[in-house]
């Protein structure tokens, strides 16, 4: 099994904050004094994984000059471990406003699933320069438009288990791709989790967009056209550019085959920075 983590650059490591929150900083050595003034990127994972689940994108922002912060929610990855029946989502925003307090100035967030309804409630109040939505969970306002057909279950427990991946491959990712993430995967805070999901019970996360005034990108992993409308809503709902890449899947825009579609993506939309 390739595992990518080992292949990225040298780059600083530290943990920040009363919790110990895993921070990976990455900068080139060929760093530029005309990409100085950029805002530095802050990379914010999903639901059961980490920094790790970044490693085939960093290097190439890296290239082109730009400063990553790649982070880990509390107990994710190599932060340190807290007892997740007591986590929440308001706690995940708080660990992001401790990365951005680290960077000094505004960054740009560039949020994955859980990580990108995380930043889009952050982005109503915090000061950042951007915002990338990369297959983000999706707000209620969002869901209102155009609601799934079927609802899940209420999660149950105080922990969920980390997903149990049993395909040898998809339409966009390697068995190596899979088993990259069978070995990462772990488990995450039921609660932080009911709080953004879709079910009788409960309607998802509410976004003010008229409070959200930075330049924003939506990428979508589109399957079907019920996919692509929610893409589209959500970008319509922040004001922000759209590009839905069909036939990915939801883990594969960040792992698979073809994620640098998603890079060049982000890559064309950073040039007004």
């Amino acid at each position: 099994m390739r595992d990518f983590t080992k292949e990225l650059p040298d780059h600083t490591e530290k943990y920040i904050g009363e919790n110990d929150l895993f921070l990976e900083i990455f900068e080139g050595k060929n760093h530029l004094k005309s990409t100085e003034k950029r805002p530095p990127l802050i990379f914010i994972h999903g639901s059961y994984t980490g920094s790790w689940m970044w490693s085939k994108y960093i290097p190439h922002f890296m290239s082109a000059g730009w400063k990553c912060y790649v982070m880990n929610l509390r107990s994710h990855y190599k932060s340190r471990l807290l007892d997740m029946t007591k986590i929440t989502f308001d706690d995940y925003l708080e660990d992001i406003k401790e990365v951005i307090a680290e960077c000094g100035v505004s960054p740009i967030l560039i949020g994955f699933s859980m990580g990108g309804i995380l930043s889009q409630k952050l982005a109503e109040t915090a000061e950042i320069a951007g915002l990338v939505l990369i297959d983000s969970v999706i707000s209620k306002e969002v869901y209102e438009v155009v609601p799934y057909k079927e609802l899940a279950q209420m999660t149950t427990g105080l922990i969920l288990p980390a997903p149990v991946r049993e395909e040898l491959s998809s339409i966009d990712e390697t068995a190596d791709d899979i088993e990259f993430q069978k070995k990462y995967l772990t488990m995450e805070s039921s609660k932080a989790f009911s709080a953004f999901s879709f079910s009788i019970e409960t309607k998802g996360i509410s976004i003010d967009s008229s409070s959200i005034s930075c330049p924003c990108l939506v990428i979508k992993a589109v399957n079907c056209d019920d996919d692509d409308r929610r893409g589209r809503v959500t970008a319509e709902h922040l004001h922000a550019a759209y590009t839905g890449l069909w036939n990915t899947t939801h883990t594969g825009v960040l792992v698979g085959q073809r994620y640098v579609e998603a890079v060049d993506t982000i890559m064309d939309w950073l040039k007004r920075f």
